[in-house]
């Protein structure tokens, strides 16, 4: 019988002196908790600034590593918070395992600044959405594909921003289907501006945060910023224009054509969507599943995909997605469980 022995080592990472200790520990060691809990077979020990780490050698070499990419965000003067540790560990556990494809340094994906508005400043906040947010400079039409959550209407609108701001296009567009409209907008009250606004509301939270609000119905009025369902693309030529396109599940194939075909001169497109979450009726096919079998390997159209590690919410959003994922992996395609049929 072989007995397997583990290779122990010990590092030692001092901080420097220019930055405060909890600065790297966090408020009440904070951060630290963080990473003890991540590495709990690794001892990890503080004295004045300098940190000591004794464990397995791989588990080690990954803490060492931690540290340094904390350095790096702290030396741009931007601060560690608990979810960016959170993520940091992640990153390294997947860089050090091979997973990803291609790699990025943390404290690159940590310190890539998108837009700075109102006091804060947008950045990805994972591997998966720095490459989203890079896909989006690099190409013309790009889908986010993924769970709610992951940021992909959000950074897509910060990324629309900029590029306005930097004079590379005239316009933002920003669009949604709206599913039940032959249903339920005759009852709503109002005109039809006023009954189309709860199914655009949430891009109007999105502009809130990235812009003044006081400018928003300025340049709504002038035409800079449209915020209009989907059916008023319909025969347009769109030049010179950021435009999204939200809720891509809920598009027929038909729209989906159609929304495509709009794309003009000196214009982008950036279309988002969670395929797990259609709400067309049951016979309708989703234009953004079938899209990803007709546009995949097309030039200049590149496919995005987040997963429930990359979402920024609660963290309690990410296990939820994995959970309803094991749930519908165990239940046919209909909805019912195999075993007994019952939901």
């Amino acid at each position: 019988m072989t007995q397997t022995t583990t290779t122990q080592d010990t590092a030692r990472f001092a901080v420097p002196s220019k930055h405060p200790m909890v600065t790297v520990l966090g408020s009440g060691d904070s951060l630290l908790r963080v990473i003890e809990t991540a590495f709990p077979e690794t001892d990890i020990h503080v004295r004045g600034n300098e940190i000591t780490a004794t464990g397995e050698s791989r588990e080690v070499e990954l803490i060492q590593r931690l540290f340094d990419e904390m350095m790096l965000v702290l030396r741009t003067g931007q601060p560690m918070t608990e979810d960016a540790v959170e993520r940091t560990i992640s990153m390294l556990r997947k860089s050090d395992a091979g997973e990803g494809g291609g790699h990025a340094a943390p404290a690159e994906v940590l310190t890539q600044d998108i837009l700075s508005s109102r006091g804060r400043t947008i950045r990805p906040k994972s591997l998966n959405q720095k490459r989203y947010v890079d896909a989006i400079d690099a190409h013309t039409v790009v889908f986010g594909i993924g769970p709610a959550g992951t940021g992909k209407t959000y950074l897509a609108m910060a990324k629309a921003v900029q590029a306005l701001q930097s004079k590379q296009v005239n316009r933002i567009i920003l669009t949604r289907p709206a599913v039940e409209a032959g249903e339920r907008l005759g009852f709503l009250p109002g005109t039809l501006y006023e009954k189309i606004d709860p199914y655009l509301r949430p891009l109007y939270d999105a502009l809130h945060d990235m812009l003044d609000p006081d400018s928003i119905p300025r340049l709504m009025a002038a035409g800079t910023i449209e915020v209009a369902p989907l059916a008023y693309m319909r025969g347009r030529t769109l030049n010179d224009a950021f435009i999204i396109l939200d809720e891509a599940q809920n598009t027929s194939p038909e729209q989906m054509k159609m929304f495509l075909t709009r794309l003009g001169f000196e214009s982008k497109i950036v279309i988002t969507g969670d395929v797990t979450q259609v709400d067309l009726p049951g016979s309708t096919r989703s234009g953004l599943r079938q899209v990803q079998e007709i546009l995949e390997g097309v030039e200049d159209v590149h496919f995005s995909r987040l997963t429930s590690t990359d979402v920024v919410r609660h963290k309690l959003v990410g296990r939820i997605v994995d959970a309803y994922e094991r749930y519908d992996d165990r239940t046919s395609p209909d909805g019912t469980a195999p075993s007994n049929g019952k939901r």
